[in-house]
């Protein structure tokens, strides 16, 4: 069996590791081919977030299946790792490999077709590929990246796992608790991709404000006391030393971050970040509720003027950042008067984008348990009022690069109102247009922000 498709469901995490692992299979000889009928494997990396989600990753399972009942289906990820009964019972699954052993998928993929062979079976679930994420033992698990799907930038995985346990989240029992990749694994990476060609590098993780956390040695007496530990790895400036250390790699020209933790964001820290030359001034900052009564219920530790205060210090350090956020509408006990607080204080704020979702069940969770449920059709309707908002927000915010000199690492060509534009982003996460007719793919340019195509794209003129 040597055709392989694969398919990725979720986050950018999730992104990084089926790389990987397309990478690892294909340098053992395996064939990827697209995920429709014809493959003799099929590799699924699920996601579990919500219930939909959950729903998502069984109708790619089952669909693959359907593809080639032949075919060995392979269920990968967090949904493994949180829905272990559900798996084992789910005739159109073969193989089930949990996280933190997707590093060794082609020896367990192996084993298993070899077992499967000598035994003419056609269901062998190895149960032992389902790790104990959550025993506090587990370290992070090494995976390394030398060519990604995109040909401009590559994501970068630094950390795993999450302590934070927000009350609609099960990611900290699918992921486990935070483990933090090695200073010396992260650089290593990071040269291989830029040797390789990559300009720009995404450095992600589950809950990447946490990274370092797990290299606190109470006993060094590195342990501040009296102090969250939590708080004690962001004063300690983990993320900002590797992050330096980064930029200072020869060939990068950009870094972006991915997600922040809002209480990572101090004067002193967005100094430090100001500092690194190749860092692009993006950044998001995970909200999810401008009530204060709402973010108690979802267990989110910081207030809607402490967020507030986060904002003023980045706009404040760097000249007109992006900065971007994640909204959940119809939060269990979110009454009319606390959605239009929330929609009152995200105004005030303006972001360059609002990611809105309605929020989802997720079975295991404090607020799934909750009575006070709010009715979908109330979530829809608040939800499109953000989405607009939303839209004329980041409109605004395009507008306001208009006159500038921008940079932009162009990616592609694309063809806007039946001419030829060469397309790719600024450091702000702004789309650009440049009209040329040449392969320009991998080219970081310089010009002046003109005019805004299909209120989606800035025209560039050089």
């Amino acid at each position: 069996m040597k055709k392989i498709a694969l398919h990725n469901l979720g986050c950018k995490v999730n992104s990084y590791e089926i790389e990987v692992m397309q990478e690892k299979l294909e340098k053992n000889g395996y064939e990827i081919v697209p995920f429709a009928p014809g493959a003799d494997v099929y590799i699924i990396n699920t996601c579990t977030v919500t219930n939909i989600a959950d729903r998502k990753s069984r109708q790619m399972l089952h669909k693959a299946k359907k593809m080639n009942p032949n075919a060995v289906v392979v269920a990968v990820g967090c949904y493994v790792q949180t829905g272990t009964e559900s798996v084992k019972q789910d005739e159109c699954i073969d193989l089930a490999v949990g996280n933190n052993k997707k590093k060794d998928i082609v020896s367990i993929l192996e084993e298993f077709l070899k077992e499967k062979e000598l035994n003419r079976q056609h269901k062998t679930l190895h149960e032992t590929t389902i790790p104990n994420i959550n025993d506090g033992k587990q370290e992070y698990e090494e995976m390394t990246l030398t060519h990604a799907g995109e040909h401009t930038r590559a994501h970068i995985k630094i950390q795993d796992g999450c302590n934070q346990f927000c009350s609609y989240c099960i990611i900290p029992y699918a992921r486990g608790r935070v483990r933090s990749r090695k200073e010396e694994d992260i650089l290593k990476e990071v040269k291989g991709l830029v040797a390789a060609g990559y300009q720009e590098i995404v450095v992600t993780g589950i809950h990447l404000s946490s990274y370092g956390l797990d290299f606190i040695n109470k006993e060094s007496g590195d342990y501040l006391q009296g102090v969250d530990i939590r708080t004690q790895a962001y004063r300690k400036g983990y993320l900002l030393d590797i992050l330096e250390k980064i930029n200072a790699i020869e060939g990068l020209k950009r870094i972006r971050i991915g997600s922040l933790e809002p209480r990572i964001i101090t004067k002193e820290f967005a100094d430090r970040l100001k500092q690194l030359d190749k860092l692009c001034p993006h950044f998001h900052l995970s909200l999810q509720s401008g009530c204060d009564e709402t973010l108690k219920r979802m267990n989110r530790h910081y207030s809607a003027e402490e967020f507030k205060e986060k904002v003023k210090i980045i706009r404040s350090t760097f000249d007109n950042p992006a900065i971007t956020t994640d909204v959940i509408v119809g939060f269990p006990g979110e009454t009319e008067e606390e959605f239009e607080t929330t929609y009152a204080f995200l105004e005030e704020i303006s972001f360059y984008e609002m990611h809105v979702f309605k929020y989802s069940k997720r079975q295991g969770t404090v607020a799934a348990a909750r009575k006070d449920q709010v009715d979908d059709r109330i979530k829809t309707v608040r939800s499109n009022r953000l989405i607009e908002m939303g839209e004329k927000q980041s409109a605004a915010y395009r507008e306001s690069c208009l006159g500038k000199t921008v940079e932009a690492l162009l990616e592609e060509e694309k063809v806007i109102r039946g001419e030829k534009y060469q397309v790719g982003y600024t450091k702000t996460y702004v789309k650009v247009a440049v009209k040329d007719a040449s392969d320009l793919s991998n080219c970081i340019i310089e010009g002046k922000a003109v005019e805004v195509l299909d209120n989606e794209y800035l025209l560039m003129e050089r």
